[in-house]
């Protein structure tokens, strides 16, 4: 078999549409080229925002055998598994950590698959050819967040080197239950009261909510969700990462994967969570208000989810990133794992320390989180 050729793409549009996705496929929204292109396409992904694309794709002859999403890094923010003090600390010591290697989806702290290869292309071969990307010395580092499992011990196959480093996220998987009942009947009967008590709260405050799904989300709906999502970060004094323009693009070219959540109020919109959706999973992303409502954001942005994943038979609900509060109504801990290369032996073995200690306290964390969850038995 001819070696395989590695190629650095600066922008996902210098491949065609067609040979990225069929790699892909369409089990994992993030990874298609239409969510790609949208995101540098609006320039919420570019060298001015801190992400320079450098795509790794694999070739045989003519024709794309893999496809690995890179980029160069120019700060930390948007990746949420944190290196700041990593950087800190070296560029203390006399180091540049920046530019540094990221293999990711940005903004998106959701799992799913990041290299994707042609079905007869050897993976360990693959792998070491790309990893040719970040053996350079160009870069400080490469880190690939948010993999699958399986792809993590792939990666840790091929490159021993990789350093590992653990994290948790709260995920709802349906244990069929068959609707939002069922779901309610698995758990104990505190928390069964206190969800429907959170529920009909909301109704009580004259609040209604509407599931808008792909050609059926309108300009005014979408505007009406954008001045929300950008709420949220104002209470922060900040701005959203993702820009008006790349939600346009988004629902232009993906409309299938969009479900948006719509909270209203004497029939005008007044809150809205927008979330894709693949094959199996519904991911939760996007969120913000106009309104100050008792347990709106736990219904649009959890119960909604779990319904919507119950009547169209989505088997996993990832609600993003964060929050204890999702223990308590029925999103399980699951342990996460991204994977490191640092270029440098003095820092290598410093991240190697911190990441070995810090794995410690994620066991613990993950182990009491789990002994909490509000199942009459620990599904």
């Amino acid at each position: 078999m001819s070696r395989l050729r590695l190629t650095e793409l600066p922008a996902i549009e210098a491949v065609a549409a067609a040979s990225w996705n069929a790699l892909v496929g369409d089990d994992h929204p993030f990874l298609r080229h239409e969510f790609l292109h949208a995101l540098e396409a609006s320039g919420a992904v570019s060298p001015a925002s801190g992400w320079v694309p450098r795509h790794l794709t694999l070739w045989r002859g003519e024709t794309l055998v893999g496809l690995l999403p890179h980029y160069h890094k120019l700060h930390s923010f948007g990746e949420y598994v944190f290196d700041w003090a990593w950087a800190e600390a070296w560029e203390r010591a006399g180091g540049r950590y920046y530019p540094k290697g990221l293999s990711a989806i940005p903004f998106t702290p959701a799992p799913g698959p990041r290299l994707a290869l042609a079905a007869d292309v050897d993976p360990l071969a693959a792998r070491r050819r790309l990893a040719e990307a970040w053996e350079t010395g160009e870069l400080s580092s490469w880190h690939l967040l948010f993999a699958e499992p399986d792809e993590v011990a792939a990666w840790q196959a091929a490159c021993p080197e990789l350093i590992p480093r653990h994290g948790v996220q709260f995920q709802w998987r349906d244990r069929g239950y068959g609707d939002f009942a069922g779901f309610l009947a698995a758990l104990t009967s505190k928390r069964r009261k206190a969800i429907r008590r959170e529920r009909r709260r909301v109704a009580e405050q004259g609040l209604t909510l509407h599931r808008l799904e792909g050609e059926a989300i309108g300009d005014a709906d979408l505007a009406h969700f954008f001045r929300c999502y950008q709420l949220t970060y104002r209470e922060r004094g900040r701005h959203g990462y993702l820009n008006a323009e790349f939600f346009a693009r988004l629902r232009r070219a993906l409309p299938e994967a969009l479900v948006l959540v719509q909270a209203r109020l004497e029939g005008a919109p007044v809150a809205a969570a927008l979330c894709l959706q693949g094959r199996r999973t519904l991911y939760g992303r996007y969120w913000g208000s106009e309104v100050l409502a008792d347990g709106l954001h736990f219904e649009a942005c959890y119960y909604q989810g779990i319904e919507h994943c119950l009547a169209r038979g989505l088997t996993l609900f990832d609600p993003g990133t964060q929050g204890e509060h999702k223990l308590t109504r029925g999103f399980a801990p699951r342990r996460l794992t991204s994977l490191h290369h640092i270029a440098d032996p003095r820092l290598r073995a410093g991240v190697a320390r911190f990441c070995a200690e810090e794995r410690g306290h994620v066991e613990a964390y993950v182990a009491a989180t789990r002994a909490a969850l509000p199942f009459r038995a620990t599904p």
